[in-house]
């Protein structure tokens, strides 16, 4: 039985979640009010017409969920769409309930608002003018209802009124879900790229150590070398001494230390050399990459699958590639190291890497910063991995993506450009 593919868990697609949420809770406001005014209060509706907007409103409403169900990426266009379309289905009701005369009319706002608070400008703008051309077009054709001018309740309070009140308790309560959860989002951005600077200036401060390092490195080579000529020269002139030569002896093996670490400390800091880019099949490459892997991880199972499909992938890699896979596969295999499915797909123009864990998965709290920032999705992990694992990766030309998985578990997809070989 075929699964339904992961959330994505960028940051429009959440905001479309939440639009989803409201639209949820309103359409299901109205039509609760729908039925008191037709059953209590004996409103005059075309009450076919009113559930049909409604039900029309929920299929939307389901699509949507389907629709966030895709691995899709939400553009500021389909945004704009689904508010589009919430604003003809509150005109539909509107015409079919009074109109402007309906108390609940400034509900246009709430759209409004959300536009404003997570689109562009310009995207704002039309989401602003659709819904003040429909008030205005509400102004002069509707279907009326009479009671809303004329009927007063038990306790002497205007209809109208009193929807004006229901109306204004629940667009302010929407709004102030929808826009406190944008402001936290942008209070916890400021809060990760504070975080961020600071560790780049650590980072900084190791390069230039590092730096220095490999310099001095390569300066005392010199001194070093001289040493160790004159060692030798007052090796020969103490022949006769015993106990000299001992200590000169002791003084040429710690002389060749220090030049064989020197040496060493040389060649790390030369190893960019080593990594040059080289183009080959994203097949041998990877079942190269897990091979190795293995070696360090000798306590996972796992499942490779090569897809079949016509073509060779062509991929530019180096040591750091290698290692930025192997970053994502440690990551799986310290979430859960049992049954780690590894698949490898490709098209005419890219190929993808998928790795799907079964572990706790990521939480929607961090899945926006996750390669951005130092951030870690385990206890005592400092995040560094993961954030060079995308740097590399982008470095290619290619990106990382993560996703909560439906039936449990983190699924980790790599996208990578092809070369010619």
């Amino acid at each position: 039985m075929p699964t339904a593919p992961p959330l994505p868990l960028s940051t429009p697609s959440r905001n479309l979640v939440r639009l989803t949420i409201v639209r949820g809770i309103t359409w299901t406001g109205f039509l609760a009010a729908v039925i008191v005014g037709i059953e209590l209060l004996h409103f005059e509706l075309e009450v076919p017409a009113v559930i049909g907007v409604i039900v029309c409103m929920g299929l939307v409403n389901l699509f949507t969920w389907w629709r966030l169900g895709r691995q899709w990426a939400v553009s500021h266009t389909e945004y704009v769409l689904h508010l589009m379309a919430d604003i003809l289905g509150l005109t539909l009701l509107f015409y079919l309930t009074g109109g402007s005369n309906n108390p609940f009319i400034n509900y246009y706002l709430v759209p409004v608002t959300i536009a404003a608070a997570t689109l562009p400008w310009r995207y704002a703008w039309i989401v602003a003018s659709a819904a003040m051309a429909s008030y205005t077009l509400l102004m002069w054709d509707y279907h009326p209802v009479p009671q809303f001018a004329h009927y007063h309740g038990g306790f002497g309070i205007n209809l109208h009124v009193l929807g004006m009140w229901l109306n204004f308790g629940l667009s302010a309560g929407l709004v102030t879900f929808f826009i406190f959860k944008m402001a936290h989002a942008l209070r916890s951005r400021e809060q990760a790229l504070s975080q961020t600077r600071e560790s780049a200036l650590r980072n900084e401060q190791i390069v230039a150590v590092a730096t220095q390092a490999a310099g001095t490195a390569h300066e005392l080579g010199t001194p070093l070398s001289t040493m160790a000529v004159l060692l030798a020269e007052m090796r020969e002139d103490a022949r006769d001494n015993p106990e000299l030569i001992e200590d000169i002896e002791l003084l040429r093996r710690q002389v060749d230390v220090c030049k064989s670490r020197l040496r060493h400390l040389v060649e790390s800091a030369d190893r960019r050399r080593m990594a040059e880019p080289e183009v080959r099949d994203a097949r041998d490459w990877l079942q190269g990459v897990v091979q190795r892997w293995l070696v360090l991880r000798p306590d996972v199972s796992y499942r490779l699958e090569v897809s079949e499909q016509c073509g060779t992938p062509w991929l530019k890699v180096d040591t750091t590639l290698d290692q930025a896979i192997t970053n994502l596969l440690n990551n799986a295999a310290d979430a859960n190291p049992d049954d780690i499915n590894i698949r490898l797909d490709w098209s005419a123009e890219e190929t993808v890497i998928d790795i799907r864990d079964h572990g706790p998965g990521v939480t929607l709290d961090i899945a926006d910063q996750l390669g951005e920032t130092f951030v870690s999705t385990k206890s005592k992990g400092l995040g560094i991995g993961l954030f060079l694992t995308h740097a590399t990766i982008n470095r290619f030309g290619g990106g990382v993506r993560l996703y909560n998985h439906p039936d449990g578990g983190t699924l980790t997809e790599v996208i990578l450009p092809h070369s010619e070989p």
